[in-house]
């Protein structure tokens, strides 16, 4: 059974350290299971992204969706921030990795990202990331905050990241809007 542990930085992110069956043939690694999370939630959506390494994807947060992370090949830097009115743990930032280390070694983990929840991601290596979403695509719950945002004071190895212009154009976190800001418990 993977181990499933929430984030002592963020209330609501958890962590799985999938078990990894390995065998003459390689590897089987389930990389989600619905029953693992508190609210169970009904994934509806997969999406997969590869970025060549020196990308920064973010930050992006959303109202009414939560997101899971695994990154099959290649390594990613995450940083999560909480923007979410009312959380125990509005304001804080959080940083780790996943995928495959400099030693080939992978660890498989993946990470659920709760709505209110900014998250970004650097391509250390050229990568892939797959996500899956308990929400179809709603460009109206598609919300930014500046990745270079120094209240959030994410640290990125890549001097000058390769960004989308949406990225580019985020609001610093003090500019949000009042009716853009996330409410902690409260999902539509």
């Amino acid at each position: 059974m993977a181990t499933v542990t929430e984030s002592e930085t963020i209330a609501g992110v958890y962590t799985v350290e999938p078990v990894v069956h390995r065998d003459e043939r390689g590897v089987f690694i389930e990389t989600y299971r619905r029953e693992w999370f508190p609210r169970s939630l009904e994934m509806v959506q997969g999406n997969r992204g590869d970025r060549e390494q020196g990308c920064v994807v973010g930050f992006h947060y959303h109202l009414h969706q939560s997101d899971y992370w695994y990154v099959p090949m290649g390594r990613a830097r995450v940083v999560l921030h909480d923007l979410r009115v009312g959380s125990p743990t509005d304001g804080a930032t959080v940083t780790f990795e996943l995928g495959e280390a400099a030693d080939g070694t992978h660890d498989h983990r993946g990470v659920l990202i709760p709505p209110g929840v900014a998250h970004a991601f650097e391509s250390l290596t050229d990568m892939t990331i797959t996500y899956l979403v308990d929400a179809y695509f709603n460009p109206a719950d598609e919300l930014g905050v500046a990745w270079d945002d120094p209240e959030i004071a994410a640290v990125w190895v890549t001097a000058d990241p390769v960004l989308s212009k949406r990225d580019m154009d985020n609001p610093r976190r003090a500019g949000l809007a009042a009716h853009l800001r996330p409410h902690y418990g409260l999902r539509a």
